[in-house]
């Protein structure tokens, strides 16, 4: 004689009126609760913000020692931990090991930073102008935002703020461009166009003159001429460049004497 047993994978069987049974359904429902969307920084992702910034800022200098012991005491983590970043800003080009000295803050050569401007030329005049020709109102209006926080961040001369600013406005140009692999590309460069940019940032009037470029690149796109917003770009881009250059050369010079 046959009996039958009712078990526990007939109920998440499929069935032909309403797919899998109710207590799959309950499952799902339970496990949607249960996830997670934006998980907390780790130790590792603060210590690595940190460090960033203060090297970005200037806080380390160029060609100084990063001292794993000392920045224990600072910082407050382990050595496991400052090892993990360092070998990350290393990779972002921060950082570098000198021989016979150990990690240092890397410096940037004026053939450095004449590469970075030329990537940077390539690739955000050609984002600006596919903005300016797909921008709609919602883009001009984060745009236009970004921007509103860069001036008031210029004003008050707060070269962190200003950053993340900058930041957000070309995210947004690139994103809206259809150029996301693009923005990767500066992505991962980002730590040394910060750098260039806080250099930039210590001449007389930068913090007007910067903003007032990047307005004349917003104008084109919000009334939707790409040809425009590729060459205001591009004048922004080689008057940065020109900056760098005068001051890279003047402190390599300084660096050999």
């Amino acid at each position: 004689m046959l009996v039958y047993h009712h078990t526990t994978c007939q109920d998440l069987a499929p069935d032909k009126n309403h797919g899998y049974g109710r207590r799959m359904l309950k499952q799902d429902r339970d496990f949607t609760d249960l996830r997670i969307e934006t998980p907390p920084a780790t130790l590792r992702e603060i210590a690595l913000d940190r460090l960033r910034r203060a090297i970005i800022s200037g806080l380390f200098e160029p060609g100084q020692r990063l001292v794993e012991r000392t920045l224990c005491e600072q910082m407050g983590v382990s050595r496991s931990v400052i090892r993990e970043v360092i070998r990350h800003l290393e990779s972002e080009g921060l950082v570098e090991n000198v021989a016979k000295q150990g990690p240092t803050v890397a410096r940037i050569s004026w053939e450095d930073a004449r590469q970075i401007y030329e990537i940077r030329l390539a690739l955000e005049a050609t984002a600006a102008a596919d903005c300016a020709r797909r921008a709609d109102a919602t883009i001009k209006a984060k745009l236009e935002s970004a921007l509103e926080e860069l001036d008031r961040t210029s004003k008050n001369l707060s070269p962190p703020a200003i950053l993340e600013a900058t930041h957000e406005f070309y995210k947004v140009m690139f994103e809206a461009g259809g150029h996301v692999i693009a923005w990767e590309i500066v992505n991962r460069l980002n730590g040394r166009i910060s750098r260039l940019r806080v250099i930039t940032l210590s001449t007389v009037n930068r913090t007007v003159s910067g903003p007032a470029r990047m307005r004349e690149i917003f104008n084109a796109i919000r009334h939707n001429d790409p040809t425009a917003a590729e060459l205001a770009c591009r004048a922004h881009i080689q008057e940065a460049s020109e900056i760098a250059r005068s001051l890279l050369l003047s402190e390599s010079q300084w660096v050999v004497k």
